[in-house]
């Protein structure tokens, strides 16, 4: 087959380099367009258009696939079929209809569960035991495309963004592989989703990164490690820093009764802090406003919290 992958995030890698070393026939890869970074916004490629530089494979970067933009270059690379991996952008009418078995998609979730930008953040978030990957013939809608292949994952309860990202990575690998022997085989066959068990993961904003200590510890615990390493949840010190947190655990001691949420109930190797519903939540490693990412021993050796101090 001939085989167009359109890809851009590290995540796009795990599948991209399987189709690579099983030898597939691609004919061009499409990426998103380079973006500047850093203080001196250099333009930098993203990971799919290196790996894909490095393989000899040539490589788009469209603006835009809107109006048919990019129609006449995906004609004469007369692709059999599409694979999309994260692309970005949401692929038009005509695009998903021009190969000969459309467009197949690599889904960070066990649709119709989690459909949208965020799928294994929210699935953090939300204190889940288990996500996966859905592979989907891709249709007009977000994520609303028949079902292909499903591959579970555990999610462990100190798992955070970047353990389930390799994680499923590795998974959608797998199950783009499995998908494309099936439909060689003859053997695909396609699940349509269940909408009224449809639910939507929205990018993530700033507003999702705010820590609230109102609520239980176990609830913050699952914010914190689904927004881990990147962007970061993050409250604010007594005199207003930021202090972001990047790893944290549920206390096995109990809050008293009448400390406020928010407040800093001990300070040794860890900063505990009080929440709701008389639990308590223990920081492992934070990042202050202008410094490095450190343990909570480190940053409560710069005395820079008291206990009784309140967080938020």
């Amino acid at each position: 087959m001939r085989i167009v992958f359109m890809g851009t995030p590290d995540y796009a890698l795990f599948s991209l380099k399987a189709l690579v070393q099983a030898g597939e026939n691609i004919v061009g890869v499409v990426t998103q367009p380079d973006k500047p970074k850093g203080r001196g916004y250099e333009l930098c490629p993203p990971p799919v258009k290196v790996f894909a530089l490095e393989q000899g494979l040539p490589v788009y970067q469209p603006q835009t696939l809107r109006n048919g933009a990019f129609d006449e270059e995906l004609q004469q690379l007369a692709p059999d079929l599409i694979v999309v991996v994260a692309y970005g952008k949401l692929l038009p009418k005509s695009v998903l209809e021009l190969p000969r078995y459309g467009c197949i998609n690599v889904h960070g979730s066990l649709l119709p569960e989690y459909r949208g930008a965020a799928p294994m953040q929210r699935a953090i978030i939300d204190g889940k035991t288990e996500t996966g990957v859905t592979t989907m013939q891709m249709a007009e809608g977000m994520d609303t495309g028949d079902m292909l292949v499903t591959v579970r994952v555990p999610i462990g309860e100190n798992d955070n963004f970047e353990d389930i990202h390799d994680r499923l990575g590795v998974a959608g690998a797998d199950a783009l592989t499995e998908t494309l022997k099936r439909l060689r085989d003859g053997t695909l066959t396609a699940t349509v989703q269940d909408e009224s068990l449809a639910t939507y993961a929205a990018k993530i904003e700033k507003a999702d990164c705010l820590l609230d200590f109102s609520v239980c510890a176990k609830a913050l615990h699952d914010r914190i490690r689904g927004l881990s390493p990147f962007p970061l949840s993050f409250t604010r010190t007594p005199d207003g820093k930021m202090l972001k947190v990047v790893e944290s655990r549920v206390s096995q001691k109990s809050a008293p009764v009448d400390a406020k949420p928010g407040t800093v109930l001990a300070l040794s190797d860890t900063i505990t802090v009080a929440c709701g519903e008389g639990t308590a939540l223990e920081l492992l490693r934070v990042l202050p406003e202008g410094k490095g990412r450190m343990s909570a021993a480190d940053y409560i050796r710069g005395r820079r919290l008291q206990l009784g101090d309140i967080l938020g």
